[in-house]
C-alpha cells in the first residue's frame, strides 16, 4: 500500500501515508524503516513549505533500487530487450534477430537473452517480464502463439527455474496497456489500447484493472471477421481485422502500392479498424483507444480509424472520442513490461 501510494502520488512524509493507507502512524514508521533497509525508499529531507512545529521529513521511492529485464516478442522476426528502473526508464537495450525461431528453439533464444540482460544489469533484480503474442493466462502459461510454435506452454514456470528470479509473461498489448497506464497518460474512464506488430492484439483496462476475459482471450481483436471474403488468416477463417492491419502485411502493400495509391491502402486499413472498434468504444462509452506500433502507420490510422468510429456510433458517444498514438512511442511494451513486474512484486498499478 505504502509503495502504491508513494508510486502515485509521489513523495509524502509518514504522516501523510498513513492517512492516505490508514495504517496507524507506528505501522508506518516500521514498514518505512524495512523499506529503508532494503533501499527500496529514501529520505528527501523536509518540504519546503512551512509548518507549526516540526518540518517532517519525506520519504520517496527510489527508481533506481532494482532494476527490471524486459523482453518483447511482438517484433516480426526480433527479440527486443532492456534493463528498466523502477520507473520505466531505459538503462540499456538490445535486440537479435529470431531467423525464424519456433518452439523449444525459440525458448532457448529467450532464455539466453535473458540471461545476457541479467548479467548486464548494475544494481539487483526485481524481476523479469516477457511479451508475447498470443493467448497467454494470468499465471504466464502461453496458451497459443502460432507465430512462434508455442502451445499451452508453461514459459513464466520453465524461465524461473532457469534464470532464479521472479518471471511475468503476458499478451504484447496486454503489456502495451500497462505501460501507457501506469507510465503513459491516460483520461477518464477505461484505456483500450491495440498493438500492430506481426499480427494485432488489443490490452483493456477498466476500473483499473486489466481485463483477461474468459480463458484469457480478452482483446483478440485481430481475430474479428470484417469481410467473409477477405485474405485467409493464421487462424484458418478468412478476412479477420488482423489480415489488413498486421504490420508485414501493411509494409508489403504499401512497397507494392504506386505513390498515389499508398494513403488509399492505410485508408482502407484504418476504416475497417474503425468497423470493428465502434461497438466496443459505444458499449464500453470509451473517450479514447490508443495505437501502438511503428509511428509511420499508427499516426494516419488513427486518423482515419477515429473518423470511421465517429460515423458509426450516437453523438453522444462520439463528442469527444479521440484515437490516438500512444504516448510512451516505440518502448510502450518494454516499460509496460516493467508495470507489470511492479504489479506482481510490489502491488503497484
Amino acid at each position: 500500500m505504502l509503495l502504491q501510494e508513494l508510486f502515485a502520488a509521489g513523495p509524502a512524509s509518514r504522516a501523510d501515508l498513513a492517512r492516505s493507507s490508514g495504517l496507524t502512524r507506528v505501522t508506518v514508521s516500521d514498514l518505512v524503516a524495512e523499506l529503508l533497509a532494503e533501499g527500496l525508499v529514501e529520505e528527501l529531507g523536509t518540504p519546503t513549505e512551512s509548518r507549526v512545529g516540526k518540518p517532517p521529513t519525506l520519504v520517496g521511492l527510489v527508481a533506481d533500487a532494482k532494476h527490471v529485464v524486459a523482453i518483447d516478442l511482438s517484433v516480426d522476426d526480433q527479440i527486443a530487450g532492456a534493463v528498466l528502473t523502477l520507473e520505466g526508464q531505459v538503462v540499456l537495450r538490445d535486440a537479435r534477430p529470431r531467423e525464424g525461431r519456433i518452439g523449444a528453439n525459440a525458448v532457448a533464444l529467450v532464455r539466453e537473452f535473458a540471461a545476457d540482460l541479467i548479467a548486464r544489469s548494475s544494481r539487483p533484480l526485481l524481476g523479469v517480464a516477457v511479451a508475447t503474442p498470443g493467448v497467454v493466462t494470468p499465471e504466464g502459461v502461453v496458451l497459443d502463439a502460432p507465430n512462434l510454435g508455442w502451445h499451452d506452454l508453461h514459459l513464466a514456470d520453465d524461465l524461473a527455474a532457469a534464470l532464479d528470479l521472479p518471471v511475468y509473461v503476458a499478451n504484447d498489448a496486454n503489456t502495451a496497456v500497462m505501460g501507457e497506464f501506469v507510465f503513459g497518460s491516460r483520461g477518464e474512464g477505461g484505456l483500450l489500447l491495440l498493438r500492430l506488430s506481426t499480427g494485432l492484439g488489443a490490452g483493456l483496462v477498466l476500473g483499473g484493472a486489466l481485463l483477461h476475459g474468459q480463458g484469457g482471450a480478452a482483446g483478440e481483436i485481430g481475430h474479428v471477421q470484417v469481410d467473409p471474403d477477405g485474405p485467409l488468416c493464421g487462424c484458418g477463417r478468412p478476412g479477420c481485422l488482423e489480415t489488413y492491419l498486421a504490420v508485414p502485411r501493411l509494409r508489403r502493400e504499401l512497397a507494392d502500392a504506386s505513390a498515389d495509391r499508398a494513403d488509399a491502402v492505410l485508408a482502407d486499413a484504418g476504416a475497417r479498424l474503425g468497423q470493428a472498434l465502434a461497438p466496443v468504444v459505444a458499449t464500453l462509452n470509451l473517450g479514447e483507444v490508443v495505437l501502438s506500433g511503428p509511428a509511420d502507420l499508427v499516426e494516419p490510422l488513427a486518423r482515419v480509424a477515429e473518423q470511421a468510429v465517429r460515423d458509426r456510433v450516437m453523438p453522444v458517444s462520439a463528442q469527444q472520442f479521440v484515437v490516438r498514438t500512444s504516448s510512451l512511442g516505440d518502448d510502450g511494451v518494454l516499460a509496460g513490461a516493467t508495470g507489470v513486474v511492479l504489479a506482481g512484486e510490489l502491488g503497484v498499478s
